[in-house]
């Protein structure tokens, strides 16, 4: 394996663990703080999948954060046996999880880079 292919899957693994971690401060934030949070948590899902997009060069740059963000929501959408939960079914939630998939799929249907600002290498250097 080349070392820009080895760097390229790294920053997508990179992406999807950053994915994970934004999934999961949204779904602690958004209830906390209404309208705040839930505002703050939608901005963080866009700032996380344009994000990726820009220094992944590629739609996949937004599949592996999105993917990320979605494994931690649905888990923590479970709860636990003892009634433990993090979402209760109100506006806020279901506003949050709807908001961050049409984040992602907004930016993953933007046009790609443009050539002149294509990069070269996985990190652009």
């Amino acid at each position: 394996m080349t070392a820009s292919r080895a760097a390229s899957w790294g920053l997508l693994a990179g992406l999807v663990v950053l994915g994970a971690v934004v999934g999961t401060a949204g779904s602690l934030v958004q209830g906390l703080w209404f309208p705040g949070g839930l505002l703050l948590a939608l901005a963080g899902c866009a700032g996380l999948f344009y994000g990726g997009l820009r220094a992944y060069g590629s739609q996949a740059g937004v599949l592996a954060p999105g993917a990320g963000w979605l494994l931690a929501v649905i888990l923590l959408s479970f709860g636990r046996p003892e009634g433990d939960g993090l979402f209760f079914g109100s506006l806020s939630e279901l506003v949050y999880v709807l908001g961050g998939m049409i984040m992602a799929v907004i930016c993953a249907t933007l046009t790609r880079l443009p050539p002149g600002e294509r990069r070269t290498g996985a990190l652009g250097v």
